[in-house]
């Protein structure tokens, strides 16, 4: 494909690249296409391009005047089409050289725009699955020019020869492989017919299928793609693209978006998926290139808080990458991606405004994914927070519902605080709301700006501990030598003990501790051991008050009223880690190892004492 530099070449001269020709279609199958099956993407590409081109010069022609066949019987793969065709030079200048496109011809430069195909490297990919390529072609732009045929090999060499206009009486280009013996899982007739099918049963030119067992042609894209078709009613429209979505996709959509960019040439829809997927996680979109399948995995034609759609789309204007398996990154692509988004949060106020059942279902399965956009959207806050779920002490409601109840609105910074605190804030009254979930946090200090009539702040310990009644001055008393024993107990978890009276009497305890404290306590002692040192003078800098954790006994409990009365000191010491360790649990926060050894430590101590005194 390229002439090989010879001895007699004088010094300084210039000299051309030598190209191997089987390495280089190894490159193609190992990193620039995915699988050997988009040869016959590349063949029926080309194949519309060259129809394409030929509607340029006859524009008059009747729509379905050219088209595309295929044929495939085991022995031989065929792909013809009515384009353009060829002339002798053409076949010298675009299928002999490596990297020339005849899109890039000046002729039709202008035009490249109405082209799937810019890198003129797609027939190489037939080497995929043989080792010879044979086309035949007349050109369309010269009335009497002569057939063409162009042998290309494996091996690099290739031949070209005219033959008699009665080779082919029509203008276009007919395509032959003769497969090899280990391609026959993608040369096979009911292969070629199931991938010409996917790739092309939207493109706008009329494809068909013959198998060389004698029957009539199949057609592989008889109808137009379903936003283009006309419908009775709305209803019907709806049905019938609800239907197209849960072919392609496997799945009853909840709801179908139609969308339409006219001035990228974009139609499609995108399909609500019914059921949650897992944060973060993002699904593939399907889109077509003027009917060609690009790519069923296109996770940039959305932005990354659309992971409730999954979208089929056919543009005009999306500009593909050299494998043309997935689209171009430019402002093009951008522009389209900001574009459907506008459509989607377009649907969400539809169906807030007019369809509450919808409204409902959509949250159910997506509330994170509404909650993603509504803290980067204010318009979507303000149709949205209101019906947005959230977890309170007053279970999982709406904001809209649990500021009914409360005009003030405390909210935790993390969910094993909301667990701390839950059962205790909801006996006092208090009306909290678990921000430790994604989003949740900062979603609920935006509740003033939808209802200024609340007042919403982080839940502080000291909130909580003030709605919490005090014992008496003789309780305390009677109290006061076991509370010694066990802060003296606890010291090693930097844990203070109060004894207070609250609701539910059930509960004996109530740890508060915040994840914040348990890193400063971290910190100070990572300072202490590395005193001294370059870290311990950095960690010594930012040294404040570790704040200590807090163990707060509850009086009502008839556990708490008999421990507190316990005279002997091991046995003292042992209930109040006892009961330190039931708070941790019940907080189910990430034990440290030695809460872990306290727990178990504390129940054989406590189980021995019960056998030692039955005994």
């Amino acid at each position: 494909m390229t002439l090989p530099e010879t001895a007699a070449s004088p010094a300084g001269a210039d000299r051309t690249f030598q190209v191997d020709l089987r390495g280089l279609v190894d490159l193609l199958s190992h990193h620039l296409y995915s699988s050997p099956r988009v040869y016959l993407r590349e063949l029926l590409q080309n194949a519309v391009d060259a129809l394409t081109a030929r509607r340029a010069l006859q524009p008059d022609a009747p729509a379905d005047a050219f088209g595309i066949r295929l044929h495939a019987d085991g022995s031989v793969v065929r792909v013809e089409d009515d384009g353009v065709g060829l002339t002798e030079a053409d076949v010298h200048a675009f299928l002999a050289t490596i990297g020339r496109s005849s899109k890039r011809a000046d002729r039709i430069a202008e035009q490249r725009g109405d082209f799937i195909g810019q890198f003129g490297i797609g027939l190489l990919s037939c080497f995929l699955v043989a080792d010879e390529i044979h086309v035949v072609s007349r050109s369309a732009r010269t009335p009497d020019a002569p057939a063409v045929e162009w042998r290309g090999r494996g091996d690099g060499s290739y031949t070209v020869r005219v033959l008699p206009a009665s080779a082919r009486p029509r203008p276009g280009t007919t395509v032959t492989l003769t497969p090899r013996p280990d391609a026959g899982e993608w040369t096979r007739p009911a292969q070629v017919r199931s991938l010409a099918g996917h790739f092309g049963s939207l493109l706008r030119h009329p494809v068909t299928f013959d198998d060389g067992t004698g029957g009539p042609g199949s057609a592989v894209n008889p109808e137009p793609a379903p936003w283009a078709r006309t419908y009775p009613t709305p209803g019907a429209r709806s049905r019938a693209l609800a239907a197209y979505g849960e072919e392609v996709f496997g799945f009853t959509p909840l709801d179908t978006i139609e969308l339409d960019l006219p001035a990228v040439g974009l139609k499609g829809i995108a399909c609500v998926l019914p059921e949650a997927v897992p944060a973060g996680r993002r699904h593939g979109h399907r889109v077509h290139v003027r009917g060609m399948l690009l790519s069923e995995q296109a996770e940039e034609i959305l932005p990354e808080w659309a992971f409730f759609v999954r979208c089929v789309v056919d543009a005009e204007s999306l500009r593909p990458t050299a494998s043309r398996e997935s689209l171009y990154e430019d402002d093009t692509l951008t522009a389209v991606r900001d574009a459907l988004a506008e459509r989607l949060r377009d649907w969400i106020a539809r169906a807030a405004a007019g369809d509450p059942d919808l409204l409902a279902r959509f949250l159910q399965a997506h509330h994170l994914a509404a909650k993603s956009l509504a803290v980067h959207d204010d318009e979507i806050l303000r149709m949205l927070l209101p019906w947005l779920p959230f977890e309170t002490t007053g279970g999982h409601a709406t904001l809209d519902e649990f500021a009914r109840t409360h005009r003030t609105v405390l909210v935790t910074s993390s969910v094993e605080e909301f667990r701390q605190v839950a059962a205790i804030a909801s006996a006092a009254g208090l009306g909290v709301v678990n921000g430790g979930y994604t989003y949740d946090r900062e979603l609920v200090h935006r509740l003033p700006e939808i209802r200024p009539e609340v007042n919403v702040a982080d839940l502080d310990p000291a909130t909580l501990t003030a709605h919490l009644d005090p014992v008496d001055r003789e309780t305390e008393l009677a109290a006061a030598a076991y509370l010694a024993r066990a802060r003296d107990a606890l010291a090693v978890f930097d844990c203070d003990v109060a004894l207070r009276t609250f609701q539910p009497a059930s509960a004996p305890a109530l740890l508060i501790d915040s994840r914040e404290a348990r890193h400063e306590r971290t910190r100070s002692q990572l300072a202490r051991e590395q005193e001294g040192g370059l870290w311990g003078d950095i960690l010594g800098a930012l040294r404040q008050e570790a704040p200590r954790a807090q163990l707060i006994l509850n009086q009502l409990n008839p556990l708490v009223r008999t421990a507190v009365a316990i005279d002997e000191p091991e046995l003292a010491r042992t209930s109040a880690e006892a009961l330190y360790g039931q708070a941790a649990l019940l907080s189910r926060r990430p034990l440290r190892p030695s809460e872990s050894s306290l727990i178990n430590r504390s129940f054989l101590d406590l189980l021995a004492h019960a056998l030692r005194k039955d005994s």
